[in-house]
């Protein structure tokens, strides 16, 4: 009996393919044995350079080379809990003038504490004040006459200021994890700050604050850009790479406005991002910040700035004053400070949000967590002709109808009840005349004083997130 013909046999391709099956084998060996021969080389040049050494980027500029240091390729997890940062680890750089000293240092006084570390940088010197140790150390900064600035709306003092980080680490202070820069009208809560960086390891590159409130601002200059006056912080590491290049980094963006930019500029040389960090507020805005402090991120309050451009905190008060109250409930849990609560009252049909150290407010009507947590726009933007969409964030109108206006209540005092450990806030109604409403429900009017009991968690941001929102 024939053997049946094998298929192949039938197709004249057969010689061809056979060839090329007999080649593959051979092409896949030379592949294999080539990258195994670069895995060999590549292994053997990073295993004998110095785990401690960072990564070094040549770029050239102006048919010049220059080097620049880039961040480690992996960063590091979250530090363990033995290793958290300690506010004496933070060193302060504020910039000011001069001119506005006197005034500006009344601000500073409220939240610099005796165990801070800092320097006020200051274009030229100042009178020795009676208040001064209750001050940062005051010097004056180095000569920029040598560096090129023509934009033509901004003022060169810009060039000082972003080289405050790099006089900063100069001073050779030990025991540095961090550098934060602000502004002599920034207000801080240093220990919310403190809990902020410690989430992130120091002896990596880390470049951390936030973007302006203002969409306009933003696109204008950046949104991968941390504003100076809401304040940034800059890792130990990463201020010492800033420090090794940024003036030759300074003297190729003539043109840029600010210092803030001029810092970007130079982190985005050494490849380094931010790390954005929603409770450093820039508030570029203008009027009452009841609606944005009122619906504060689910974050630490860090930083309020441009105190000059907005109204007091607190009505019935200078700015001084507003800031000195707002240092009672700081005082007693700062971790809590600004977050919201919204609550319901059925039987009456109100909403009452509360914002825990500062505000309380009572709503006709039942309205829901997601509209109650987005800023009613009692403020005005940046740029003063753009309208709601102007902003980098939602936001709600103020209603015009006067049986939705909110009942407000201010902050007036507050204290800690050692027995029961829990903080009592006292909120008193701001009076304002507002014409009857004519709805047929419960009217708030009649709450003169609203009282807000809590107990104090200083660690309530070290919780995992999923706890936190149950």
């Amino acid at each position: 009996m024939k053997n049946n013909p094998k298929v192949e046999d039938n197709f004249p391709w057969d010689q061809t393919m056979r060839n090329h099956f007999t080649t593959f084998p051979k092409f896949l060996l030379s592949s294999i044995l080539l990258i195994s021969i670069l895995c060999i080389f590549y292994t053997v040049s990073f295993s004998n350079s110095s785990n401690k050494d960072l990564n070094i980027i040549t770029a050239v500029h102006g048919g010049r080379e220059e080097v620049a240091v880039a961040p480690p390729p992996v960063p590091s997890p979250k530090p363990s809990p033995s290793s958290k940062t300690t506010l004496r680890q933070i060193v302060f750089g504020i910039a000011a003038s001069a001119r506005l000293w006197d005034h500006r240092k009344n601000y500073i006084k409220l939240w610099w504490k005796a165990q801070m570390r800092g320097v006020v940088w200051l274009d030229k010197g100042v009178k020795p004040g009676i208040d001064d140790h209750l001050l940062p150390q005051k010097m004056i900064s180095g000569d920029t006459s040598k560096f090129k600035y023509n934009n033509p709306k901004g003022h060169r003092s810009a060039i000082r200021i972003s080289r405050i980080v790099s006089e900063t680490l100069r001073l050779g202070l030990d025991d540095v994890r961090w550098f934060v820069m602000g502004d002599d009208d920034t207000f801080f809560v240093p220990d919310n700050l403190v809990r902020v960086l410690s989430k992130y390891d120091h002896n990596q590159f880390y470049y951390i604050g936030s973007s302006s409130e203002s969409h306009l601002q933003n696109i204008n200059f950046s949104y991968g850009m941390a504003y100076g006056g809401g304040g940034f912080a800059i890792s130990y590491p990463l201020a010492k790479a800033l420090a090794k290049m940024q003036d030759r980094c300074i003297q190729r963006y003539p043109g840029l406005y600010g210092s803030d930019d001029r810092i970007h500029a130079c982190m985005a040389e050494l490849g380094v991002p931010l790390t954005k960090e929603p409770g450093f507020h820039q508030y570029d805005v203008f009027g009452n910040l009841l609606g944005l402090l009122s619906a504060h991120p689910v974050a630490p309050l860090v930083s309020i700035h441009h105190l000059d451009k907005v109204e007091p905190i607190f009505p019935n008060m200078n700015r001084v004053q507003a800031l000195k109250r707002l240092n009672i409930p700081i005082n007693l849990d700062s971790a809590a400070l600004m977050q919201q609560s919204v609550c319901y009252d059925k039987t009456r049909s109100w909403t009452v949000s509360v914002s825990w150290g500062y505000t309380v407010q009572i709503y006709r009507g039942i309205f829901s967590v997601r509209e109650m947590e987005m800023p009613a726009r009692t403020f005005l933007n940046w740029y003063k002709r753009a309208d709601y969409t102007g902003f980098a964030f939602n936001t709600r109108p103020v209603t015009r109808h006067v049986c939705q206006k909110p009942f407000v209540y201010y902050l007036s005092k507050a204290s800690y009840n050692k027995v029961m450990n829990q903080t009592v806030s006292e909120h008193v109604q701001h009076q304002v005349s507002n014409p009857d409403c004519k709805w047929k429900m419960a009217d708030p009017s009649r709450i003169e004083r609203v009282e807000v009991y809590r107990k104090p968690d200083p660690n309530l941001w070290d919780k995992d997130k999923t706890m936190f929102s149950l």
